[in-house]
């Protein structure tokens, strides 16, 4: 039998549903918010999803979507301000916050014609503690999952351009084994009519594997030429969509 693109997306989420609650909880797909704070930022989020109905595009995502706003600014006001883009991205969120988000008045009256969202990052590795692991790939993949199903449900005519995560830590770190990992279980999301994966983490690396600090300073966030050279990977990809 021909494994489908929704087969893929229903075995991901079956896969999340079905681990036992009382012993292995996948926090991933479980939509929670955060502090007081970060409350107040969706709070505000969700005045701009009941205001802007001129959205062309929706970025999702974490601290790295949030960093459009900082360094990535100026690139995002020469290639998105245009479209009407709203940026949605808070730093620190994994997949279950900005679940939470969107099922808390963030879509509002929004009706972008595409969507570009990367996120799970934040569920690899370890609590603060350092002892407590956050998420496995496949449980990160499930909230990826639950994502993508949440926003076609809600914007059925929005194109999602779903990113791989990027690339994170040095070559052969296990950050970046997780993310390598996660990548290749969102992949199959793809189904060339409402979601669209593209992995642009080659963008960002040296030609042996290693992710340069003057690109992403910390191994993690985009830098200044970072966003420059998301934006450069996605402008074709986007605008296709976008049509």
């Amino acid at each position: 039998m021909k494994t489908t693109p929704v087969r893929i997306l229903a075995s991901l989420l079956a896969f999340a549903l079905a681990i036992p609650a009382a012993a292995f909880a996948n926090t991933a797909i479980e939509p929670a918010p955060r502090g007081e704070n970060w409350v107040k930022r969706h709070e505000g989020f969700v005045e701009i999803a009941k205001k802007e109905t001129g959205c062309q595009a929706l970025f999702l995502g974490d601290s790295i979507t949030d960093g459009w706003r900082k360094k990535g600014l100026e690139t995002w006001n020469e290639n998105y301000a245009p479209l009407h883009a709203v940026n949605f991205g808070i730093s620190g969120d994994r997949t279950q916050h900005l679940l939470w988000r969107l099922q808390n008045g963030e879509i509002g009256a929004l009706r972008p014609k595409a969507i570009v969202m990367m996120i799970g990052t934040n569920n690899t590795g370890f609590e603060s503690d350092k002892k407590t692991p956050r998420n496995t790939p496949p449980e990160i993949a499930g909230g990826v999952a639950a994502l993508v199903s949440h926003l076609r449900a809600k914007l059925p005519d929005a194109k999602i351009l779903l990113l791989a995560v990027f690339p994170r830590g040095e070559k052969d770190s296990k950050p970046r084994a997780q993310v390598n990992e996660v990548n290749t279980l969102i992949a199959p999301l793809h189904d060339g009519k409402s979601v669209f994966y593209l992995d642009i983490g080659a963008k960002f690396l040296a030609a042996d594997g290693t992710l340069p600090r003057d690109i992403m300073p910390d191994l993690l966030h985009p830098n200044e030429q970072g966003y420059k050279i998301w934006a450069d990977a996605i402008r074709e990809p986007l605008a296709k969509l976008l049509k």
